[in-house]
């Protein structure tokens, strides 16, 4: 947990200034793995480890940006040339270049960055710095921006400024994520169903496997997007209404797959099925219905696994090591995949013990101690200074 008092003192330090400070959360996706960017359903939730963004506004067209996690400090003005390397400071300024395409006039500022949204572990550090960065740039300069637009602002610039081709799930979540509520989200209209969860009754542990491979470089996820992309075409002359996979399900179009590639016809596969256990998800979540919520996650984790192949050895072996526990409902990998951390629904009585359980388990298969943690849902970008 970071400590705000903290955060003033180094921003003090730094800018001889004191701030206001911002921030947003990252997400775990509780249902709907790579649908986002199919304009399907999915259904997160914000939770309770942020990034900050504690800032003051400049009277010029200066962007000051230090990062705690990064021990590094970066300035450059809007008109800047983009940089041709990818470095993590391309996130905020992707962010002031997309506020400023959107016809949003900006002043510069000085922002200090401090997360405790872990790196690459599929719980969108890089979406919590977005929002985090947007909202403090908004409040500061006195904006008007719905929290909607604030997310497609955000997108925009992971889209077409990081060069990362992802949906809007992440900076939706981040923007607009309510406590104790997962987001049902239509990433079509982006209309949001705020769904309860009884956290006396369930808890949600997020294990992160401490391991990464290659699927976080954007040319393997914009892969996986080109493959739907391709599924889609091969569709669209017996749907002519269709426009994404979104817009039909596994029942109407497998009998049509039988001569595809199996790569292509396992990506449609897995897509339409998914979406349609968002839909079971979000009404057993209504329903009360834990026991049913977690087998549906453990349909899914199958699912990414082998029609999507997204998973790796080590999220298997921690789902697989998770389901041998007590008070286990369910659980699958989050995030983009090939790494990371799995979501588990767990009996919330014993939640402690499972988490302190997995973690041994875990370290003694493979020697590597993993960060597993119960994590609340929470609010979506605010002002807490």
């Amino acid at each position: 947990m970071i400590s705000l008092e903290n955060l003033r003192e180094s921003f003090i330090k730094l800018f001889d200034a004191r701030p206001r400070i911002f921030r947003a959360p990252g997400r775990v996706n509780l249902m709907g793995e790579h649908v986002d960017y199919n304009e399907g359903f999915v259904l997160p939730l914000a939770i309770d480890r942020f990034c900050h963004a504690a800032g003051r506004p400049r009277s010029d067209a200066i962007l000051r940006i230090h990062s705690e996690q990064m021990r590094e400090t970066v300035k450059f003005g809007f008109d800047d040339p983009r940089p041709s390397e990818h470095h993590w400071s391309g996130y905020v300024r992707g962010v002031a270049w997309a506020l400023r395409e959107a016809g949003h006039k900006l002043s510069g500022a000085d922002l200090l960055i401090s997360s405790d949204v872990p790196f690459g572990a599929g719980l969108s550090s890089s979406a919590a710095l977005e929002v985090a960065t947007a909202y403090a740039l908004q409040r500061l300069n006195n904006l008007e921006i719905s929290r909607v637009e604030l997310a497609r602002i955000c997108q925009r610039a992971e889209n077409e400024y990081v060069g990362m081709r992802c949906g809007i799930m992440d900076q939706l979540t981040a923007s607009s994520g309510r406590f104790a509520n997962a987001l049902l989200i239509d990433c079509r209209s982006l209309e949001i169903e705020y769904q309860p969860i009884d956290e006396a009754r369930v808890a949600v542990v997020v294990a992160n496997t401490m391991v990464k491979h290659a699927l976080a470089a954007s040319s393997e996820y914009n892969q996986r997007r080109e493959e739907c992309d391709e599924a889609v075409e091969r569709l669209r002359h017996r749907f002519t209404k269709m426009r994404t996979l979104r817009d039909v399900s596994w029942d109407e179009i497998e009998s049509f797959t039988s001569t595809w590639p199996e790569k292509i016809r396992k990506r449609a596969r897995h897509v339409t099925t998914e979406i349609a256990r968002v839909h079971a998800a979000a009404t057993a979540l209504r329903n009360g219905n834990y026991e049913k919520v977690g087998k549906l996650l453990s349909q899914s984790h199958t699912s990414l696994d082998q029609d999507f192949e997204v998973s790796s050895e080590e999220l298997n072996l921690m789902v697989s090591l998770a389901a041998k526990l007590p008070d286990f409902l369910g659980g699958r990998m989050t995030g983009a995949g090939l790494g990371g951390c799995t979501v588990n629904l767990v009996r919330a009585a014993n939640a402690a013990d499972f988490a302190v359980a997995l973690a041994a388990s875990y370290e003694a298969q493979t020697g590597i101690r993993p960060d597993v943690c119960i994590c609340h849902a929470s609010d979506g970008a605010e002002e807490i200074s």
